[in-house]
């Protein structure tokens, strides 16, 4: 028989048939045997694992240079009609390795970041899937939903577990109702109340063998920020405030929520759930370091964002307006003369902008009509004169009622807007953020947001969202403190922009601290205050001082309006959590160096080396430190000018709630 017979013999439809049956029963086994069993996902460098088994529920465990990091931990989405996650059939699986890089326009950490990834999505039976990605320095997965309409989402089962008790880092609210700025906690999982208490993102898990576990949340659009609360045998699980249905009036600023839907979301049937993710290191260094949230958000949606321009800006809230002095002959306050006061101290100084806070306007429920006494256009007039921006406070509340602003604030000349006591974060508010960046990117408007829930994408997404609050920051007066700051650059600043508002030229110890406006004053040195400007990660950072301090202490203020808010690239010199953290950042051929420390120790001893710069060449290091009476008198501080190569050491001294702050030219 000729090979062309044997063909035409096979080709009979029964033959067809056996050949397709043959398939088929191949695939099936093929999923088959992957039920029950064990999936790898290995990191680029093969140091992290994730092992995914698929039984009645979506199962799967991390570990790190073969250490259990996470254990028996399980996700699903709870949709009105079904669970999916529960008792799931797999399709199919779908590898790749992805290595590109992200040049983000508003560059907090690096001017070019490294995005280097396993993935692997399984595919499951009901049109869905879930995505996991391994990188060097982490885990994330996500739900992605396939199918036409809307769904309502019930509720989402993050549930994660840990062999042993654990150390949580994290800010304990009683309720969904928050603006995120309440004191770390420092919780065993085991000693942390199953009841009614629940924690922000991002969470810090210390597990004691060596690793720390940074938890948080990535492409948050159209659904609820995640909660955490503790479970039995050292768990953690969500909890997601529900949709809000309808609202009562509650004030100039806010509104009372009287009536919730039964689910977290309603949102399309076809999409991506945000990303849950989980930064996983054995050096501290690292999480001051990491960029997880930048590779794991969308892309920028504004074609050319050239527009947006990041910088510092002086604000008038904290000192409460009130300039004073030999050159200031009249009288100050929220008024034309003091706002021109603020313009010449940024014009000056090179500072880009001003903020002028609440009551620039005639009240805050009207955002057309400035008041009187301030003369808006000509305050906008002069800025312009001086090539200083003005940026505008608005209640949420003004914002939802008035979209229009952002058209009149652009005709205006108004630059941005500072947007204030949203203090929510289901899915309703989730979304009033991202229809605030679109249409203020639509008239050319910068963001920055108050009174919010911490970073989550929306920055990248649209690079005019230059920052957020959603920190213990230095408007509590007296009860922001280095003890708890100390774990800003660990935790909160590491997931995003942080808007803090440094920049204090009264400095006190926290024994005998008594300050209020407007001679607001700050726990911490005077270095410590330097140092924050290169610690602190913001796209707009505050200058929260009255100008007639800062033109009292010019050597101080030469040095903060020097540092840049963006940066070509970071290196975390030493960090331990919660005790000190010494972080160099290049911009250009400059380095800025910022060290702080904690209140625990009377001194803390710090040796530092420069081997970050360029062999053979010799540079100008001038630095502020601690004086010898700091550690009493917190205003204590030497300014030191050496010559340094990236051979030198150089041993640092920072008194308790000290720092030590220094650029390298």
């Amino acid at each position: 028989m000729s090979v062309w017979t044997i063909v035409q013999v096979f080709r009979q439809p029964i033959f067809m048939d056996l050949i397709k049956s043959f398939f088929i029963c191949a695939l099936l086994l093929t999923f088959a045997s992957a039920h029950g069993k064990t999936i790898e996902l290995l990191s680029p460098d093969r140091a992290i694992k994730v092992d995914i088994n698929v039984k009645d529920k979506i199962y799967y465990s991390i570990s790190a240079a073969g250490s259990t990091v996470i254990s028996a931990s399980h996700l699903s989405l709870k949709l009105s009609e079904e669970t999916l996650g529960q008792l799931p059939v797999l399709k199919g699986i779908k590898r790749a390795s992805v290595k590109n890089h992200i040049e983000p326009y508003v560059a907090l950490k690096y001017s070019r970041v490294e995005n280097t990834y396993n993935s692997l999505v399984l595919y499951f039976k009901d049109s869905y899937s879930v995505e996991f990605r391994a990188f060097n320095d982490g885990v994330a997965y996500r739900f992605l939903l396939d199918r036409t309409g809307q769904v309502e989402v019930k509720d989402e089962g993050f549930n994660i577990g840990f062999d042993k008790d654990v150390l949580l880092h994290l800010q304990e609210t009683g309720g969904f109702k928050t603006a995120y700025e309440e004191p770390y906690k420092h919780i065993t999982s085991s000693g942390w109340s199953k009841a009614s208490s629940m924690a922000t993102l991002p969470l810090l898990a210390d597990t004691k063998n060596g690793f720390k576990v940074l938890i948080s949340e990535a492409g948050l659009s159209d659904y609820p920020c995640m909660f955490l609360k503790a479970a039995e045998d050292n768990r953690l699980v969500a909890a997601f405030p529900k949709v809000p249905l309808e609202f009562g009036p509650d004030g100039d600023r806010s509104v009372k929520l009287t009536k919730e839907a039964d689910y977290i979301a309603r949102t399309a049937g076809k999409r991506a759930f945000p990303w849950r993710y989980f930064v996983i290191t054995q050096k501290d260094t690292e999480l001051i370091e990491n960029t997880m949230t930048l590779k794991l958000s969308d892309h920028p949606v504004i074609k050319d964002p050239s527009w947006v321009r990041p910088g510092q800006a002086s604000w008038e809230w904290w000192n409460d307006a009130s300039p004073y002095g030999e050159d200031v002959d009249f009288v100050s306050g929220y008024n034309l003369d003091t706002y021109k006061y603020y313009i010449d101290f940024a014009a000056k100084y090179s500072i880009p902008y001003i903020i002028m806070d609440e009551g620039w306007a005639k009240s805050t429920e009207n955002p057309y009509e400035p008041n009187p006494n301030v003369d808006l256009m000509e305050v906008l007039r002069y800025g312009k004169q001086k090539n200083v921006g003005i940026v505008l406070w608005l209640t949420w509340l003004t914002v939802d009622r008035n979209m229009g602003l952002f058209e009149k604030f652009s005709k205006w000349g108004v630059k941005g807007v500072k947007i204030d006591f949203m203090d929510r974060s289901d899915q309703w508010m989730v979304n009033f953020y991202e229809r605030v960046a679109a249409e203020a990117a639509k008239h050319k408007l910068f963001v920055d947001f108050h009174g919010s829930f911490k970073p989550a994408g929306l920055e990248y997404k649209y690079p005019n969202v230059l920052s957020y609050e959603g920190v213990r920051g230095m408007e509590q007066m007296g009860d922001c403190v280095p003890d708890n700051s100390i774990y800003f650059p660990f935790i909160r600043n590491a997931v995003g922009p942080m808007d803090y508002t440094p920049g204090a030229m009264i400095s006190m110890q926290p024994e005998v601290y008594s300050a209020r406006r407007p001679n607001a004053a700050s726990v911490g040195t005077r270095a410590y205050q330097l140092a924050l400007f290169v610690l602190f990660e913001s796209g707009l950072q505050m200058l929260a001082d009255n100008p007639t301090l800062y033109y009292k202490n010019p050597d101080c203020t030469e040095f903060i309006t020097r540092v840049p808010v963006t940066w070509d690239e970071t290196k975390a010199l030493l960090a331990e959590v919660g005790e000190v953290a010494v972080v160099a950042k290049r911009k250009g051929d400059k380095w800025f160096i910022g060290g702080m420390t904690n209140g625990r120790k009377p001194v803390r001893d710090v040796k530092l080396d420069f081997k970050f710069l360029d062999l053979g060449k010799t540079y100008t290091l001038t630095y502020f430190e601690d004086g010898v009476n700091a550690g009493r008198q917190a205003m204590d501080y030497r300014k030191k000018v050496r010559r340094v190569t990236s051979t030198d050491e150089l041993d640092i001294k920072m008194v308790r709630n000290g720092g030590w702050a220094a650029v390298i030219e």
